[in-house]
């Protein structure tokens, strides 16, 4: 009996402890709006999204907002001017608008205005206002309106059901969603008539998600990417700030973006996919550090390896050339990727052989899913690494013929970075429980690709790019080591063969501190009035890379 009765007294208290603290908010909100004696109307329930920022204090990024819905019933208004004035001096609303619904005499209920405050609600229940109708109401509420949008996502219906449609809002949707919630039960009818219902059921993996996003990087992302848009008339840009060591993804965006608490300026639905999910780019001479880091690591160059640069080769009776067409003659490894040299790449895939090549891209994983926490995640088109032909081979040395999502380049870059390993981008750090636990997102440490030893050389050229080449070295920090590389590539028709002759999609990467990293920044920009990567995407990447040594105090390295 002490048994039996020690049972029912934990689970009580489990009970208690779920509605008086874990679910105290609701069943506020329930009592706060019983003084309004309003009649019930849908009303969504649904876990919270947070941003976290640097010293891990939680900024709402999705949540709910609590008000009311203001609706007459036409067939019992006697006097439509004086209940319009009425409502109209306490909520702004359109008078023909008003005016038409309340002629509506064969219809028992027309709604007047949605999202009303519990401090307007009130004064019109203090009024005494004949004629209206007031309902609880909770809508979804994104406080930082368009901040990190393309990652949050948004609700919206599909036919009559409402849920996540884009980005973690979806992918999250049965952690967010409280469908089928009841707020009240009858509390010692559904313990003794299911007690395992009681102690185990669906709501328990329902929760609060954190995320990794940090409000000030995000908002510093947004404002580069905005001003790359325009200042080069760009047709989208997007970014990524990640740590490439551990895949915790600070800030993403694209522009243009949306605001989801105002849908009603978007003529596009388009504008809430996100590219760097979903689709595919020929990436360029961001790709070149990966090429001369396989035929490193495999042992057939070295960073001062030379060759003959003739400014051009003809490979399968193709002709590939550098940028500008130029040949420099006897060049290293190292002068390939400070001058960006197609030609050079090329020579390194000769070197090791098409097979090792591709094996080494395939390790990569530049062709799969990298398995975001996000929906709709696209895979790379890398089937020209499988063709007989060396030219395949030879284009996608510096990035052209394959075709990449974003989120799949800055995982294969953060190789570079992160001692030759994979790293597991991700946008989810922890899931806070309903029933009052939390769980850490975990993830298996990235299989190593290529030789840590391979990653330090390959970094300390790209270090060597910052501090000489990239534009004429003006751009060095005297106390903190940068390595980096710009990308620019020809963009391909459109159900055509062969690429566009004047439309350029640029990207630019870079990790610093380079030899300790703790920040990798991804930059892209496509269509802009401008020829090289260098000239759009430099100072972008400049300007955050200051914003986030100084915000988050990095200490110098060297």
């Amino acid at each position: 009996m002490m048994a039996i009765i020690s049972f029912f007294a934990v689970v009580i208290i489990g009970k208690l402890y779920l509605i008086q603290i874990a679910n105290a908010e609701k069943y506020r909100e329930k009592a706060n709006k019983q003084y309004f004696g309003s009649t019930p109307s849908e009303s969504i329930s649904r876990g919270t999204i947070f941003f976290r920022s640097k010293d891990n204090s939680l900024v709402s990024a999705a949540t709910l907002r609590t008000g009311y819905t203001l609706a007459i019933s036409p067939p019992t208004v006697t006097d439509a001017n004086k209940i319009y004035e009425s409502i109209n001096a306490v909520v702004p609303i359109n008078a023909d608008d008003f005016f038409a619904k309340a002629g509506k005499s064969d219809d028992p209920y027309e709604v007047i205005a949605n999202h009303v405050s519990e401090d307007n609600a009130r004064t019109l229940k203090e009024e005494n206002v004949k004629g209206i109708i007031l309902s609880d109401e909770r809508w979804r509420y994104y406080p930082g309106d368009s901040l990190g949008a393309h990652a949050v996502g948004l609700i919206a219906y599909r036919e009559d059901e409402l849920a996540g449609r884009y980005g973690l809002e979806r992918y999250y949707e049965d952690t967010l969603n409280r469908k089928g919630e009841k707020l009240y039960k009858n509390f010692f009818a559904e313990i003794f008539t299911n007690i395992k219902k009681s102690v185990s059921s669906a709501d328990n993996h329902r929760g609060d998600i954190i995320t990794t996003i940090e409000p000030s990087a995000q908002i510093s992302l947004q404002k580069a990417l905005q001003a790359v848009q325009n200042k080069w008339d760009s047709k989208t840009s997007g970014g990524i700030v990640i740590n490439p060591k551990n895949g915790e993804i600070y800030a993403m965006a694209i522009e243009p973006t949306f605001n989801p608490n105002d849908l009603s300026a978007v003529r596009d639905a388009t504008i809430f996919s996100n590219p760097i999910i979903e689709d595919v780019f020929e990436m360029g001479s961001i790709i070149k550090p990966l090429t001369i880091a396989a035929a490193m690591d495999a042992g057939f160059i070295t960073a001062s390896t030379t060759y003959n640069d003739r400014g051009f080769l003809v490979i399968d009776e193709s002709r590939i050339s550098n940028f500008d067409g130029k040949g420099r003659g006897i060049v290293s490894m190292q002068e390939v990727l400070s001058q960006s040299l197609n030609t050079g790449v090329a020579y390194a895939v000769t070197k090791m052989g098409k097979d090792i090549f591709r094996d080494y891209l395939k390790k990569l994983e530049i062709g799969e899913e990298t398995g975001i926490d996000l929906p709709n995640e696209a895979h790379g088109l890398i089937a020209n690494l499988d063709s007989p032909r060396d030219i395949e081979y030879a284009t996608a040395s510096y990035g052209q013929g394959i075709a990449l999502t974003p989120i799949a380049t800055v995982r294969a870059l953060s190789t570079l970075a992160n001692d030759g390993k994979l790293p597991n981008p991700h946008l989810v750090s922890k899931i806070n429980y309903s029933i009052g636990f939390s769980k850490a997102t975990s993830f298996p440490e990235g299989k190593q690709v290529i030789k840590g030893e391979t990653a330090k050389e390959i970094t300390r050229m790209l270090v060597e790019v910052v501090d000489t080449a990239l534009k004429n070295g003006e751009v060095k920090m005297e106390h903190y080591s940068i390595a980096a590389k710009t990308g620019t590539a020809q963009v391909p028709k459109k159900d055509k063969k062969g690429y566009e002759e004047n439309i350029f999609f640029h990207s630019f990467f870079g990790y610093f501190p380079a030899f300790d990293p703790k920040f990798l920044v991804f930059l892209y920009t496509m269509d802009p009035k401008a020829r090289y990567a260098s000239e759009t995407l430099t100072d972008p990447f400049i300007d955050l890379t200051n914003f986030l040594i100084n915000y988050y105090e990095i200490p110098p390295d060297r």
